[in-house]
């Protein structure tokens, strides 16, 4: 048996992608911008067992549904296709945060994996492949791999070669944060993959959506290399509302948020006027993350405690790439 300890921390996704050009290799029919957060994460610990009959995946302490472990076995067939072994895993996962809500896990989850189950298997530590891996489980993984601000190039290669991340900013580089305002624990009634296509398909309002997203993505891009705060939230935002619009006009129609979360947005809109700059992003899911400076962290925390509703407000800078915890097969020590 061969064992390896992995941790990926979440990845917030300031411009969207939202949408896939190729299902199967899950390819972003755009490009994305992220953040990777500093405390929100997954630590998987992965074993080969020659003596197992099957994949065996513990979610949080509890064995996972079929679903899941469906979803999982069939990124672990790719990854030992890959890298030519056959023995079954056993993976052992956690999240600090609540699953499938719309915080990210299957990024940090499917990168965490794909770096612990490579190391397992004794596998080349090339990151270009890894990122590939990773993305096959995973849309927005390989965000996870790396740490600071991300952009994940969509690629134009049908394999998906040129579909790679890359760091923008470094931990440390740029001190920025970003507010997790957490309403609720459950579970999002739509997944993302499933989401992502019945808007693709359905919504008449896609073509927009994917014209736009290029757009904000270049006025990103220059606004994080010109260190350009507020032009940066002015476009995260706008990507937030635009792929949510898009979703909404779906058919039938897909609707991730509540009423806590419109209840956040309007807060941060009208404290934005008063003179305290907060932005806020929404992933496939009801909690608001809000882009902010530091010295307004603790008037925005404050403000967005006392939404009824309102659960918990984690303050987030960005954060490391994926890290080998431990491995009992040599390996690189970090993907990031």
């Amino acid at each position: 048996m061969t064992t390896a300890t992995a941790e990926a921390k979440s990845n917030i996704a300031l411009i969207k992608y939202w949408g896939k050009r190729d299902t199967r290799l899950n390819l972003p029919s755009t490009g994305s911008l992220s953040m990777t957060l500093s405390s929100l994460g997954t630590r998987t610990t992965v074993t080969l067992d020659g003596a197992l009959e099957s994949d065996e995946l513990v979610l949080n302490g509890t064995p996972a549904t079929e679903d899941a472990l469906s979803r999982m076995s069939r990124f672990l067939d790719r990854v030992r296709r890959v890298g030519g072994f056959r023995e079954r895993v056993r993976v052992e996962t956690d999240n600090n945060f609540p699953t499938r809500s719309g915080l990210a896990s299957s990024a940090s989850g499917f990168a965490a994996l794909s770096l612990a189950v490579t190391h397992a298997a004794g596998m080349d530590d090339d990151p270009d492949r890894l990122a590939g891996l990773a993305r096959l489980g995973s849309g927005s993984a390989p965000r996870s791999l790396l740490g600071g601000l991300v952009e994940l190039q969509p690629g134009v290669a049908p394999d998906g070669s040129d579909c790679l991340p890359r760091q923008l900013v470094a931990p440390g580089d740029w001190d920025v944060r970003l507010l997790v305002a957490m309403n609720t624990p459950d579970e999002k009634e739509v997944g993302s993959s499933d989401g992502m296509e019945r808007t693709r398909r359905s919504s008449p309002l896609y073509e927009g959506w994917l014209r736009g997203n290029r757009v904000d993505l270049e006025v990103a891009l220059k606004a994080v290399r010109d260190r350009d705060f507020h032009t940066l939230g002015r476009v995260t935002e706008a990507s937030c509302f635009r792929m949510h619009a898009a979703a909404m006009g779906a058919d039938p129609p897909i609707f991730y948020w509540n009423p806590v979360t419109l209840a956040t947005v309007r807060l941060v809109r009208d404290l934005r006027e008063s003179g305290v700059a907060g932005y806020v992003t929404i992933d496939a899911g009801p909690h608001v993350k809000v882009l902010c400076r530091p010295g307004d962290v603790r008037t925005l925390v404050e403000a967005i405690r006392g939404i009824k509703g309102i659960r918990q407000v984690i303050e987030e800078r960005p954060g490391p790439g994926a890290e080998l915890i431990n491995a009992s097969a040599s390996g690189p020590a970090s993907a990031g």
